[in-house]
């Protein structure tokens, strides 16, 4: 395969996976105080190493935790945070025809990073991964505004001191991963998806919020957040349409939000979801004028272990090389397997084959 020397890579994956049942197990021990912390981390880093060597077997140049230590894709990280909480809400968030277990944030004090947990955690996967790329995954900065309840007094009425503070914490962030050895880091961002259906629009304006005018706040925070990003650090972005137990939130084509993202965000790559008409054409795609930005293609679902049929995969991609140089281009799926710890609707091994099946096809494609 003609690889990329850099992340991301021609055949890759959004990084959550499939947790295990010994995980599972695990952590409902831990719940119920039938087992330590550690005992439960000592687990955690077993299965972890377990499924870090799956990555290699099947032919991923990019290794993940697969979020084995999260519960949420998002909140976990997010609650870390100097100045946010956790706290358990009255309902949960609402996918088609099912909703997450109930939990969220709020905002209490000054943002920053310190002491956060998840270093710990990158420093563990990077001694597993070896040889290989360790993929950290975090939210994107803008999930916390999407989705915390602000308390805060400071932040009342100031979105300029919200935003700056948020975009210097997520400054703090990179540059503690890049000193703990992190040169691939990912940003999950489920807004910019939801600015592209009509329905979640009309959900933002109900909440007397601006989109136009968030879609700015959001560019302005990223782009400051990367402005110290050293420059042998790759820093890529999913757009997420959402992804519980095999479900989804929202619709529509990226043209919205496509000359914002894709010749205005300073990142180096984005994951984009394509595994469904629900993602619209790629059309949106002649945006990307950099000759540096790589497009990395799910058109692999990995909501069903059904295996999309190989030939309609490659003529996608033939179609995307219409807007954008192969050499840019990349696959992988569309989403991660469990972006929360409940996992999609298939199996395990039909988790791996989906991954051999996206490793197979860039092989077939980048000769």
């Amino acid at each position: 395969m003609t690889d990329n020397l850099q992340p991301p890579y021609r055949a890759d994956h959004v990084g959550s996976l499939l947790r295990s049942n010994r995980i599972k197990e695990a952590r409902g021990q831990y719940e119920k105080q039938q087992i330590t912390r550690q005992q439960l981390r000592d687990i955690e880093n077993e299965e972890i190493t377990r499924i870090v060597g799956k990555q290699k077997e099947v032919g991923l140049q990019a290794v993940t935790d697969g979020e084995f230590r999260r519960s949420w894709w998002h909140f976990d990280f997010l609650e870390n945070l100097d100045g946010v909480q956790g706290y358990d809400t009255d309902s949960g968030i609402q996918f088609q025809a099912t909703k997450t277990k109930s939990h969220s944030i709020k905002i209490t004090g000054k943002l920053g990073f310190s002491n956060h947990p998840m270093l710990e955690d990158f420093s563990f996967l990077q001694k597993a991964a070896g040889d290989y790329t360790a993929k950290m995954t975090i939210p994107s900065p803008s999930m916390l505004h999407f989705r915390g309840e602000m308390e805060a007094d400071m932040y009342q009425d100031n979105e300029e001191a919200f935003f700056t503070d948020l975009a210097k914490a997520y400054q703090q962030a990179i540059k503690a991963f890049y000193d703990a050895g992190c040169r691939y880091l990912q940003l999950d961002d489920t807004s910019w998806a939801y600015f592209c259906s009509d329905e979640q629009l009309e959900k933002i304006r109900e909440k007397g919020q601006d989109p136009e005018k968030l879609k700015k706040w959001y560019q302005y925070t990223i782009n400051t957040a990367l402005e110290n990003k050293p420059a042998d650090m790759k820093i890529t972005m999913h757009i997420c349409r959402g992804n519980f137990r095999s479900t989804w939130i929202s619709s529509g084509g990226y043209e919205p939000v496509a000359e914002i993202l894709f010749d205005g965000l300073n990142v180096d790559g984005f994951f984009l979801e394509y595994d469904s008409d629900r993602a619209g054409g790629f059309e949106p795609l002649r945006f990307v004028k950099r000759k540096d930005l790589q497009i990395v293609l799910g058109l692999i679902t990995s909501k069903s272990g059904e295996l999309e049929n190989a030939d309609d995969v490659k003529r996608r991609i033939e179609e995307a090389s219409t807007y954008v140089p192969l050499e840019q281009l990349n696959v992988s799926p569309q989403c991660g397997f469990a972006s929360t710890e409940e996992g999609n609707l298939l199996t395990e091994e039909e988790q791996w084959e989906k991954l051999r099946h996206v490793v197979s096809i860039a092989a077939d494609i980048w000769k």
